[in-house]
């Protein structure tokens, strides 16, 4: 089995994300506009005299178009019309920001925002609905209604279960319907293809979303890897099939960990960064510098933070350099030593209980501790690339618009120079760089084998 079997939501390259999300706007501009009369229908109602909160009518709700992927992934997840409307409220604060700023309203009598209008945080140019948004919007004062729109925003309701969105836990203080509506990156990326989903709001999160203009195919790796991450990319897509139908979760850990390793440019970040897009998953990769602290008790925090942020929007958790934190153990000759141990163990502990996939990546795989490895549910490998897969690397490398000079032998250099992907497209960028300069668009042998030699020297080895 390959990569291109696997049931996998596919990703797409810039050019048919760019027609997908046009073919998308026509529904979405109706599913808005739905939302804002659905709204002002509600305003009116709650404040006019007499008061009143009648259902929304599902007339009101706009038929699907063909050809739009938005509306192909909410009919095949068999949304009602107020799921759909608790969707478009979600999305409103990235899609259309101006159409909530009406519930930034105050209550005249409180001199306080209307508690029944929600939102989170508060403060910011754009409101940010939360589940008590969702269930004014459905139900006003009207308890049935209020019922119903509360079983909609369970776990157990459709738009969870369909990993269309969920409710984030409620920051301290707030009500128990306090948390923002987050969509669900996989959905984000099977209804908008190529737009990228914005982080979640927490703040003081170490980690930085990683993002790739290359697609699937660009992986240039040994049949092997691919294996592996297949395997990663099933996890991803039927690991709670796994757990939940098939009862396994009482048996094993909730979530993957992966190690990959290999030396510098071999593909480990850009894989990672491929399997979430490929998933429909955020992959974020965490700052190391961010997380560690001198401060003792303080690298638990920041972990504490990092994992609930990424198992509450179903993120892939990307270790970079892995062997600076989850390197081995040190003998214990002072306090400090102690407390590192410990930041040790508690990393264990909070990986095995994490949710979702983790994927740690080293140059140096006998730094990692034995303790980590054990618990790993795969080790996958990145070796340098042989002379064939240099030679397509080389190959594909090259922009379309740099012309080669006629005695450019690609073949050549596969078989003289053993680098990696990442060093070949420093050298690629270097004679790039000296054909702009030359003003004919025309890349050199003088100039990539110049450029092979400083690489060959910033690594330390004889050009």
């Amino acid at each position: 089995m390959n990569g291109n079997d696997l049931p996998w939501t596919p990703s797409v390259d810039g050019e048919l994300a760019d027609s997908l999300l046009q073919a998308a706007a026509p529904s979405l501009e109706a599913e808005l506009e739905w939302l804002a009369g659905s709204l002002q229908r509600r305003l009116a109602g709650y404040f006019g005299q007499p008061p009143a909160s009648p259902p929304l009518p599902d007339a009101a709700a706009p038929a699907a178009q063909a050809g739009c992927p938005y509306a192909a992934a909410v009919a095949r997840r068999g949304l009602a019309p107020a799921d759909r409307l608790i969707l478009a409220l979600a999305l409103a604060p990235l899609l259309r920001p101006q159409l909530l700023d009406v519930l930034w309203s105050r209550n005249e009598t409180t001199q306080r925002p209307f508690t029944e209008f929600g939102g989170v945080g508060g403060v910011g140019p754009a409101f940010a609905p939360s589940g008590e948004t969702a269930c004014f919007l459905l139900a006003g004062d009207a308890l049935d209604l209020r019922f119903a729109a509360i079983r909609r925003l369970a776990p157990e309701g459709r738009l969870a279960r369909a990993d269309v969105l969920h409710l984030a836990p409620p920051e301290p203080g707030a009500g128990p319907l306090g948390g923002a509506l987050v969509v669900s990156p996989r959905f984000l990326a099977e209804a908008l293809p190529g737009l990228p989903a914005p982080l979640p709001a927490e703040a003081g999160i170490p980690a930085r979303r990683v993002v790739s203009g290359l697609g699937w195919n660009d992986l240039v790796l040994p049949a092997q890897t691919l294996a592996q991450l297949d395997d990663i990319g099933l996890w991803l897509t039927h690991g709670a099939t796994l757990l939940d139908d098939w009862g396994l979760g009482r048996r094993v850990a909730p979530g993957y960990v992966s190690l990959f390793h290999g030396p510098s440019g071999t593909g480990k970040t850009l894989s990672a960064c491929l399997l979430g897009q490929r998933c429909g998953r955020e992959v974020l990769r965490v700052d190391l510098s961010q997380v560690s602290s001198k401060y003792i008790g303080e690298t638990e925090k920041n972990l504490a933070r990092l994992f609930a942020a990424a198992e509450d929007a179903r993120h892939i958790l990307f270790f970079d350099e892995a062997d600076a934190l989850f390197g081995k153990r040190t003998s214990v000759s002072d306090a400090h030593d102690r407390y590192a141990n410990q930041e040790v163990s508690y990393l264990l502990q909070r990986i095995e209980a994490f949710g979702g996939v983790v994927i740690l990546a080293t140059n140096l795989r006998h730094n990692i501790d034995d303790a980590f490895l054990r618990r790993f549910q795969s080790v996958v490998a990145f070796p340098m690339p042989r002379a064939a897969e240099r030679l397509r690397l080389w190959r594909e490398a090259f922009p379309a618009a740099a012309r080669l000079e006629a005695g450019l032998d690609l073949e050549r250099l596969a078989r003289q120079h053993e680098v990696s992907g990442g060093t070949i497209m420093n050298v690629v960028r270097y004679a790039c760089l000296q054909a702009v300069g030359h003003g004919d668009g025309v890349v050199r042998t003088a100039a990539v084998d110049e450029g092979i030699r400083r690489e060959l020297l910033k690594e330390g080895r004889a050009s």
